[in-house]
């Protein structure tokens, strides 16, 4: 295929990216590197916008929660990742959680059948001298392409750690013990959870303190963990009841054996269709595979269970993204090259295919010779991208999931919280309707397609 955009990595943003452009009418190359003999620490497949870590896409609220609000005005725009992940549901409360294996499969399904779209596998060694390229080669961009990258950019990558969660048999989680419920008994009952005395807290806190973990090369030792992903070691290093009022919190959860909340909460929640696999929420661990299968099993309910996938660590890259790129995800020195999803610095699944349905829009618009304008900061779209290329301080830059605190202050006085992200949402609602407006319906996708 001729092809008029050339998009380096298959995950949620190039995926993403790629859907927007072919959708608009455009020739895409999609190179992923997995499946032509390649692979990253993390990956375990070579399907497109694999999940690497958890299989939540967080709140799907879209009336009181920014991410929440980012998946509707995905959905507006008519976004693959969204549509396939509303297909390939689970049971998550008000989270939108997916089985993950679907997800994929129905991702590169479309986008292979889709006639403009070309995936070539394949290891992209260098960025592209001249050509419309996006690179979305996400935050475990091989070696040789990272070299390209430093060079074309005349920065060191920045770099951070991100932990993976172990994922739990279902049958073998002991329901005598355990009980589904979600917190306040809001919606359905969609986790699994273990209950814990003090005294099997503490015990199991100094477990996490005295296992031995994962070691670290010497030029890995200075590399900072992203606070949004922190391994439960880490936090159980900063005080005896950080996780209680973290991950192990147990408020909210009345355990239907004593009709009281215990003093900490290990909770599971569903990771695929069948519900025969659970994972560990923010349970993100470097304790070594054998360490984690003996202190886990310590865990009421987890005495017998089977692990599906443990627990892993690996080492995250992004660019100085404020610095480099200009307001449409262009690479400032060689503006024919964009970067789209966690590369340019945003963190999580839904920011990283947000990123890249943008650039895949604004490539497509700049092709057509009709510039689209970025969309307003008051959008969540917007304030994410805001943040990513202006946003924020270069020299002290870090990995952001979207949050009201990147929107544009309200106008108006005291207000309580609820009645403030309402009023956030409301606004965004409002603005990104005016600002597709006011686009060229050349690059418009269907909401929906």
């Amino acid at each position: 295929m001729t092809y008029q955009v050339h998009i380096i990595g298959g995950g949620l943003a190039g995926s993403e990216a790629a859907w927007q452009l072919a959708e608009a009418g455009l020739k895409v190359r999609l190179s992923e590197m997995r499946g032509a003999g390649e692979m990253t620490p993390a990956h375990q497949t070579d399907g497109l916008a694999e999940l690497v870590c958890s299989n939540s896409f967080r709140s799907d609220d879209a009336e009181s929660n920014a991410v929440g609000l980012l998946h509707a005005e995905m959905r507006a725009l008519g976004s693959l990742i969204m549509s396939a992940g509303d297909r390939h549901r689970v049971p998550a409360g008000s989270a939108l959680a997916v089985d993950r294996d679907g997800f994929s499969a129905e991702v590169t399904a479309r986008l292979a059948a889709h006639p403009n779209i070309e995936i070539v596998r394949e290891r992209v060694d260098a960025l592209p001298a001249s050509g419309a390229t996006i690179v979305a080669t996400g935050p475990l961009t091989a070696a040789t392409l990272a070299g390209s990258i430093a060079a074309a950019t005349g920065a060191d990558a920045l770099a951070f750690f991100d932990a993976i969660a172990p994922i739990v048999h279902g049958d073998t989680i002991d329901m005598d013990i355990c009980w589904k419920a979600s917190r306040w008994d809001k919606g359905e009952a969609d986790y699994i959870n273990c209950p814990m005395t003090k005294e099997q807290y503490l015990a199991f806190h100094q477990g996490l303190l005295d296992g031995e973990k994962t070691e670290f090369r010497d030029w890995e030792k200075d590399t900072p963990y992203f606070e949004g992903c922190m391994p439960i070691e880490v936090m159980a290093e900063r005080g005896v009841d950080t996780l209680r009022f973290g991950p192990m919190k147990p408020v909210g959860l009345d355990d239907p054996k004593t009709g009281r909340w215990p003093y900490a909460v290990v909770q599971l929640r569903q990771d695929n269709a069948l519900g025969t696999l659970w994972n560990m929420v923010g349970f993100q661990t470097k304790l070594k595979h054998a360490e984690q299968v003996r202190l886990f099993r310590t865990i009421p309910g987890l005495e017998k269970a089977e692990f599906a996938r443990l627990g892993g660590l690996h080492r995250n890259t992004f660019i100085q993204s404020p610095r480099l790129l200009d307001e449409t995800l262009r690479l400032r020195s060689a503006p024919h090259i964009r970067f789209a999803g966690q590369i340019t610095g945003c963190e999580g699944y839904v920011e990283s295919a947000a990123i890249g349905l943008l650039a895949g829009r604004f490539a497509a618009a700049e092709l057509r010779g009709a510039p689209l304008a970025p969309p307003p900061l008051t959008t969540a779209l917007g304030a994410l991208l805001g943040h990513i290329t202006g946003g924020a301080e270069a020299a002290t830059y870090q990995p952001m999931n979207v949050n009201f605190g990147l929107f544009p202050p309200l106008d108006i006085g005291r207000t309580k919280k609820a009645d403030r992200k309402k009023l956030y949402t409301e606004r965004a609602r409002a603005d990104l309707g005016a600002w597709r407006a006011s686009q060229s319906s050349s690059v418009e996708v269907e909401a929906g397609s």
